[in-house]
């Protein structure tokens, strides 16, 4: 059975980003770029909504694979090779590796939870808040960055209650703090 996991970079005021058109938080460097490279490489799937998926489809482009840095080459290479379900109700197509979901994601996810061996990680916190809200995700994964957005678009989203207890911290480049936790049930 696989553990899935809701893992982003946040600010301190716990926002995932500013706006859909501006993030706001900094782009991670060489030494922290390779802890999501090696995420990504240990990942069965990626779970993705919409938006999530657009801003992420970014790294199917040929051009990652010149001009840019060898951390951001590997992290593309990495994104290619694992398989990604996205789930939208507006997309009609998505790209390479990836399987569009336009209906019941909670099914289909907990569907592939029993089939699935490894890691599988949540990206986007409209979903995320669906599958904690079905009991679905295993572990959160905080990725702290010291920045204060003001607003935007936070982790957990609005009316979403839930006990969680603290699995460990990890200190990261660039100032970052990795904080974990898993349900309390």
């Amino acid at each position: 059975m696989a553990k899935i996991i809701y893992s982003m970079l946040i600010s301190l005021d716990g926002y995932i980003a500013r706006s859909d058109e501006d993030i706001g938080l900094p782009v991670p460097e060489t030494e922290l770029h390779q802890h999501f490279n090696d995420m990504m490489r240990q990942s069965a799937a990626v779970l993705a909504g919409r938006r999530m998926y657009e801003t992420m489809v970014f790294w199917d482009s040929p051009e990652r694979e010149t001009g840019a840095s060898e951390v951001e080459r590997d992290f593309a290479r990495a994104w290619r090779q694992t398989p990604k379900i996205v789930f939208s109700t507006t997309l009609a197509h998505v790209g390479p590796n990836a399987r569009l979901v336009s209906h019941n994601a909670i099914a289909e996810v907990r569907s592939l939870k029993e089939e699935t061996e490894g890691l599988m990680i949540v990206g986007g916190a409209d979903l995320a808040a669906s599958l904690a809200r079905a009991d679905l995700i295993d572990e959160y994964r905080l990725y702290m960055h010291p920045v204060v957005l003001g607003g935007g678009k936070p982790y957990f989203q609005s009316g979403l209650s839930l006990a969680l207890t603290p699995l460990g911290t990890e200190s990261l480049s660039q100032g970052v703090t990795l904080l974990c936790y898993a349900p309390a049930n």
